[in-house]
């Protein structure tokens, strides 16, 4: 069982405004090995978008 690199956790949760700035952090967690869990979840603050997307070291 391999473990993620840089201490980083095996369940991560990433947030934030639903901009490319937000979609090149999953990306690069995936990159790393990482992989979605479940959908994204999305609101609307009044002003933006947010994005919260789950991820997964795999363990198996």
């Amino acid at each position: 069982m391999s473990t993620p690199p840089d201490n980083l956790p095996v369940y991560r949760v990433l947030t934030g405004p639903d901009d490319e700035t937000f979609c090149r952090r999953v990306s690069e967690a995936l990159a790393l090995g990482y992989q979605l869990h479940e959908g994204p979840a999305v609101t609307f603050n009044g002003d933006r978008v947010i994005v919260a997307q789950a991820i997964l070291w795999p363990t198996g």
